[in-house]
């Protein structure tokens, strides 16, 4: 069985008319991992089937827009329909445990997270087996936050995810002769300078310019808002998307 990549949501920071913000659902051989899950997944999500089955959540960093919709993960397995499902593994970036307990407390529901998963913190630079595909989180540059993006390989193919990042040296390594490179892009064209520094997005350009240089196979753009527009000589993605990688 190939690969197979479907687009949740692919919304910035705001989210687009009707639209989900990040999330990408990897299968392979059955198996089924979520990269990102922000606000609006879970609801796309429960209109495929009745409760998303996936075997692994991974999360690239901790803006609202990559992770929200883990709380209400929570809710549904602690009190919903996922109640009776197998327990997915939450894998997060290191210190992550530590957030996610900060959170609980102020919730006022602690151990939620780990009632509702199986939560690991991967490491930078290695490689972690999730639902039998290797996955390699990479450093990428997102303002001051740590951030990461995914290189994920199965069934000997690899796809590469950037999730939020400026121009950075680790786009080109985490995407080195990728099948597919899905890289956010959220500036327009000549607008970079008005972000400041440190950097946290890419123009359409700049993105390019990392998959030229990493070799990738084919490049997807994601992560852009509907009021900039995007020429003929891109390829975007949209949400409910389906993909061979």
């Amino acid at each position: 069985m190939e690969v197979k990549l479907r687009i949740v949501g692919c919304s910035p920071a705001w989210p687009n008319p009707g639209g989900a913000q990040s999330g990408y659902l990897v299968e392979s051989h059955g198996a089924r991992v979520l990269l990102d899950c922000g606000p609006g997944v879970l609801a796309r999500l429960r209109e495929w089937e009745d409760w998303p089955r996936v075997d692994a959540i991974a999360i690239t960093h901790w803006h609202l827009d990559h992770w929200g919709d883990l709380i209400p993960w929570v809710w549904g397995a602690m009190f919903g329909p996922a109640r009776e499902l197998d327990t997915p593994e939450l894998w997060v970036p290191p210190a992550g445990r530590q957030l996610l307990s900060e959170i609980e407390s102020r919730l006022g529901r602690p151990k939620m997270f780990e009632e509702a998963f199986r939560v690991a913190e991967y490491e930078p630079g290695e490689t972690f087996t999730s639902a039998g595909m290797e996955i390699t989180a990479v450093r990428v540059l997102h303002y001051e936050l740590e951030a990461y993006g995914f290189r994920v390989a199965a069934n000997g193919s690899v796809l590469a995810y950037s999730g939020d990042s400026g121009p950075h040296e680790g786009l080109a390594e985490l995407a080195r002769d990728a099948d597919l490179f899905l890289c956010e892009a959220t500036l327009a064209d000549g607008t970079e300078e008005r972000e400041g520094s440190p950097r946290g997005h890419l123009s359409p350009r700049e993105a390019s310019g990392a998959f030229e240089t990493s070799g990738a196979k084919r490049l997807l753009l994601t992560h852009r808002p509907t009021e900039r527009g995007l020429d003929g000589g891109y390829e975007q993605v949209r949400d409910g998307q389906e993909l061979d990688v």
